[in-house]
């Protein structure tokens, strides 16, 4: 990705005990995103991970994907299609169900969001586990697009997310 100030943008994202339950320590993006400069430096540096090739569209995961997701696509002049949670598209959707730490979860995209010829970029705020992802990869898969390679602002390395994003190109602006 584009050289950035890794500092400054690290200085910026506040450290949350115990949220949402005990011993999971938050990463709070919040700061950076109301600081015009680091927002601006933290979406051109995302957006560069297309290396210059041609990309058609931006897809950004229910909710914080969408936050970044848009301004990248606007950044690039591209469309940006949005992945929800179950119910919340209201046009015709594919779906695919992932596991969660306690239980499952859906998430939609509306089937013609993405034509076969088109090359995507997934984008979210935060690759954890990597459940989520992953369930998007398989959304767009079906929709037959081509999948650039996903982009997020924060990796939790620890988590092993990227594993099951097989061979799936990862780019990650803050790895912890």
């Amino acid at each position: 990705m584009k050289n950035i100030d890794l500092n400054k943008l690290e200085k910026a994202i506040r450290d949350v005990p115990d949220f949402p339950k005990p011993g999971i320590l938050f990463k709070d993006i919040t700061p950076v995103l109301a600081d015009a400069e680091l927002f601006q430096m933290s979406i051109q540096a995302m957006a560069s991970a297309t290396n210059g090739a041609r990309i058609d569209k931006i897809v950004g995961i229910d909710a914080r994907g969408f936050i970044f997701g848009a301004a990248i696509a606007n950044l690039l002049g591209v469309g940006f299609v949005p992945v929800r949670k179950a119910g919340k598209l209201p046009w015709i959707t594919e779906s695919e169900s992932y596991s969660l730490e306690y239980g499952k979860s859906v998430i939609e995209i509306h089937k013609d969001a993405i034509s076969p010829s088109e090359t995507v970029i997934i984008v979210d705020d935060l690759l954890a586990t990597g459940g989520t992802a992953e369930a998007t990869l398989k959304l767009v898969e079906k929709l037959g697009a081509n999948i650039h390679s996903a982009c997020f602002f924060i990796e939790l390395s620890f988590l092993n997310g990227k594993e099951k994003l097989g061979h799936t190109k990862v780019e990650s602006l803050l790895v912890y």
